[in-house]
């Protein structure tokens, strides 16, 4: 690890900030809420899980993309908020989509990933609700998509 790397509480590194590939904003506050735009399994420029879960990738796989789609959220947010983190006060909806094999149906365990490390890193305050999916695709052809919503002050 770089000595540049951020890092966010419980010393887990956070990749760096990804700058859209599209017509957007990567994030957009609201009336006290923050949108994250969907984040892909990067690391910086690097696609670490580019496949179809249930062929190419385990489920357990699936998880540590989306892990890394998680902490790329989290490293938009801290970006956002000039690195105070503190400022959240609740995640409140995450919603994940996973390329998957149409036989597929473990959507759920793979957005795990991204669920525990939202919780590992907030605490209470990473509790939220959730919708995982399935896709037969994704743009740059990421196996797993994340996307959150948090309460702010």
């Amino acid at each position: 690890m770089r000595d540049d790397t951020p890092v966010c509480e419980g010393g887990i590194p956070l990749p760096p900030v990804s700058v859209p590939r599209g017509n957007y904003t990567p994030v957009l506050a609201c009336d006290g809420f923050l949108f994250v735009a969907g984040q892909g399994p990067r690391w910086g420029d690097d696609l670490r899980y580019k496949g179809v879960v249930g062929k190419d990738f385990s489920v357990e796989e699936g998880q540590h993309a989306a892990r890394l789609c998680a902490l790329n959220i989290i490293a938009q947010v801290r970006n956002f908020l000039e690195g105070d983190l503190s400022r959240i006060r609740q995640l409140v909806r995450v919603a994940g989509v996973v390329r998957c094999t149409e036989e597929f149906e473990q959507q759920a365990k793979v957005l795990n990933g991204a669920s525990d490390l939202f919780g590992e890193l907030l605490g209470d305050a990473g509790r939220h609700v959730r919708i995982a999916t399935g896709t037969s695709s994704l743009p740059s052809g990421m196996a797993v998509e994340v996307e959150a919503m948090f309460r702010i002050d």
